[in-house]
């Protein structure tokens, strides 16, 4: 994460929570690439990645009065938000396609439904979906883990669990998630 302080970020955080609107601004400027890579690994298509992007960085200007630097890095709290964005995007897609019947199957591939982009799969966002439905605990942190790479400690942080307890989360979710994958 090249393109900033970590330090400077935290404290843009801190006065931006407080109202100080010049630091959300500039905040906001300063997160907008790497939020779009986070939504980028987890939506196929660079359009979709925009929309949860956006939506990721709106609701970072809205809950930014919610961030608590005691328990994680602005950073990873970003992380969390981006990625959950990016998950109820590909909800909202999923619903609007299953509600748009179409008469003719279309004659070219769709890269939503079928191209694998930087190491995510369709399979993979549908498993995360039945995961989610029924352990939202453990798709959250599989997702910190495996596709934003954070580390288990940022997470446990994040998260506000041991890291006993994050660790353990991300070996069931890992094991829940394995059969619903289809393997190549």
């Amino acid at each position: 994460m090249a393109e900033y302080d970590h330090e400077n970020l935290d404290e843009l955080a801190r006065l931006a929570g407080g109202g100080d609107n010049d630091a959300l601004e500039q905040l906001l400027g300063l997160v907008q690439p790497r939020v779009k890579r986070i939504a980028g690994k987890m939506l196929l298509y660079p359009q979709d990645a925009e929309e949860a992007a956006q939506d990721a960085l709106l609701a970072v200007a809205r809950n930014i009065d919610k961030f608590d630097s005691t328990r994680a890095k602005f950073t990873t709290w970003m992380h969390a938000v981006a990625a959950n964005s990016a998950r109820s995007t590909y909800r909202s897609l999923k619903r609007r396609a299953q509600e748009q019947a179409t008469a003719e199957f279309p004659t070219a591939a769709d890269p939503r439904t079928t191209s694998v982009i930087a190491g995510s799969r369709l399979d993979f966002l549908e498993a995360l979906e039945v995961l989610g439905s029924r352990n939202p605990d453990l798709a959250e942190a599989l997702v910190l883990r495996d596709v934003n790479e954070l580390d288990y400690a940022e997470i446990a942080g994040l998260l506000d669990v041991s890291l006993g307890t994050l660790k353990s989360r991300i070996h069931r979710a890992r094991e829940m998630i394995r059969p619903l994958l289809k393997i190549q």
